[in-house]
Order: C-alpha cells, then structure tokens, then sequence
C-alpha cells in the first residue's frame, strides 16, 4: 500500500463497510439476466453490453444476444453481419467486433473456457482493466478492483477524493484501494454493491444519502460536499459535420444500401449513400449527385429534401438532411453496394441514424 493510498484509509471501518455494503446488496439487488448465474460468458458480454449504455436498455438486447449466441462456440462461429445486427441500436460498434474476436480467442487459445486469471483475460481483445476485474470477481470469486465511473463517483464521495477521475493516475488510485477494502470472502457481491450504489442511490447529480447503506461512512456527506464530487475535467465539445443523404429508388421500389468500411467509425454497418457537405440546399443536391457520379458511376435524379435527421457522437454531431433519390441509371452489383427489397433490408444492421432515416421514408 503506497502513502496516500494509507492517508486516505485512515480511520475508515474497511470490515464494517464490506458488510454494510454486501448487507445492502443481498436485500436491494436488482434482479438482472445476467445475474441468474455466474457463467463468465454472460458476465462477459452483460459487461461490455453495458459500457456507456444504461441497464434497461440492456436487458432486451442481453436477452435477444444470448437467445442467438447461447454459447462462446457459437457466437465464435458467428458471421459478424449476424453479430452487428443483434448489436443494432446498441450503438459504439467496435465493442461487439472486439467482443467476437476474443470470444475466438477463447475458442481457439482456452478450449472455449474464459480464463479465471488477470493476466490471461486482459490480453484478450476489448478486455480492459475494468472488464477484467469484473468477470474475475463476479463469475470466479478473485478480489479484483473492477473500477469504472460509477465506482470512481461512489469511492471519491465516501472517501473524500478530489483528483479528476478523467486522469489515468486517479483510476489507479482507485484501483489500489480497491484492493485494500474488497472483500475477500465475497468479492463478487462487494464489486458488485459498488456498482448498484452508484446506479441507485449515489447518483450523479441528487444522490440520494438519506437512504444510503454506507452513509456513517462518507466523509462527502459528514462535509457536505457529496454534490461537488467527483471531480471531472470537462470534455472538449463535440464537431458539429453537415451530410447530405439519399434513399435511392429503382424503378421496382428496391433501395440502394452502402457497406461502411471494414474500419473507423461504424465500421462494417450499411447505411444510405450519403457525403459530407455544405448547408446550402442546392449545394447538397449537386454535392449528391456528383458523389453518387464519381464513387460509384450512377446517375441519380435527387428529388426533395424529407427530413432531418441530427446523430451526436461522443466527439461528432452529424446534422443530415435526408433527399429522396430516383435511380436513372443500370445498375451493376457492388461489393459494398446492393439493391435490396423492403422485405430483405430488415437482414442488414444500419446505425441508429440510418434506421432513423428508414423509418421516415417509410412514413
């Protein structure tokens, strides 16, 4: 234990606190999927499922995902078109591609069994130091810090800190005292009552410490402070882009779909032919057209403007303005590029943005 990790545990009860907290959890746990057994499997995918997404947005996509991939050899023998639609909606792409490619690790490298060690489950792709400490010590019972936002919230309120969470040096803090205070009888439901506290009671902005389990043991609140805390540096805003883009029709009422690139942002999703462009209305419409002219060698009548669709990104806002589009041209089948029916578009994943689009030219 280094120095300040000693300062700041001072005079804290680490026993009474562990058994307030389990306490709590073993009467107020929510009743989760995920949490019916402890198949590391499903710890895994509930895990990386709810980064950055809220728990009852979860549950179906959860249900649905296991429902076609019950397995690590199946979703290992997935087609990874397959594996993006039950993603669809989800949104951040890259967790289900980094998802099935160290479920194949696990098949070809484990036997198909999730290692039970740090050092073997954080080499596999998209397993953090967080995703790691979670599947270890839900599913295999090994006290290990699974420290994420909730839990930097929850420990800087009752431990008084005041280092910006944002910084990687404050994380590691985190973590060492982590493995000071976890339980090592239950460190599954240790972990896991950090969590539940910050999603319920030590929320972000109003938590509500008059119902707080291990309200006698945070200074925040003896100080009067709890709202101040954690400290976060803000984020730099968001780039506002203007696009453009067209629902293309063929004369029997298929569409026109295009496969992002196998990299990048929303790598690998269909969408509607669409460009980067300028706000002027007239402006767009050429900028289409000669998009459509030299990509893909199409000549395509742009007709109106039917809705506006705007997508925000952590980093990105996509402003789109939506046109529907006439197919004058032959078309030639392309790899990255398809007429499909409205029958057969429903077997293609699209992010939410295009789904948004589709929704709207079907109104």
């Amino acid at each position: 234990m280094n120095n300040t990790t000693k300062e700041t545990l001072e005079h804290f009860s680490i026993d009474e606190f562990q058994d307030d907290l389990i306490t709590w959890f073993e009467k107020e746990k929510r009743d989760l999927p995920w949490r019916k057994n402890k198949d590391p499997y499903k710890v895994w995918i509930s895990e990386i499922m709810l980064q950055q997404t809220r728990v009852d947005t979860v549950i179906p996509y959860f249900n649905n995902f296991i429902e076609q991939f019950p397995t690590i050899d199946s979703l290992a023998e997935a087609d990874e078109e397959k594996v993006l639609k039950a993603w669809e909606g989800l949104g951040y792409y890259s967790r289900a591609r980094n998802l099935q490619a160290g479920v194949r690790e696990v098949k070809e490298s484990y036997n198909g069994i999730v290692p039970n060690t740090a050092d073997e489950i954080s080499k596999l792709k998209g397993v953090g130091p967080y995703t790691t400490g979670a599947i270890l010590s839900i599913a295999y019972g090994v006290p290990e810090p699974a420290v994420d936002g909730n839990v930097m919230r929850v420990l800087s309120r009752i431990l008084s800190i005041w280092d910006d969470i944002g910084k990687t040096k404050t994380r590691q803090q985190f973590e060492e005292i982590i493995r000071e205070i976890i339980s090592k009888e239950n460190p599954s439901y240790f972990n896991q009552g950090l969590m539940e506290l910050g999603a319920l009671i030590c929320i972000p902005s109003n938590p509500a410490c008059l119902l707080c389990p291990v309200q006698k043991h945070c200074k925040a609140f003896a100080e009067g402070v709890q709202r101040e805390l954690p400290v976060k540096s803000k984020k730099k805003q968001p780039k506002s882009v203007a696009m453009a883009a067209v629902v293309i029709e063929d004369s029997e009422g298929n569409v026109l779909i295009h496969k992002r690139p196998g990299k990048g942002l929303l790598a690998n999703l269909w969408e509607f032919p669409n460009h980067e462009t300028v706000t002027e209305y007239d402006v767009q419409k050429k900028h289409l057209q000669d998009y459509l002219q030299e990509t893909y060698g199409l000549k395509v009548e742009i007709k109106e403007q039917f809705t506006s669709i705007q997508h925000v990104f952590s980093h990105l806002i996509w402003n789109i303005a939506v046109y529907k589009g006439k197919l004058v041209s032959e078309f030639e089948g392309q790899e990255n590029l398809k007429l499909v029916s409205e029958k057969d578009i429903t077997e293609y994943p699209f992010p939410v943005s295009h789904q948004k689009i589709y929704k709207e030219y079907k109104n």
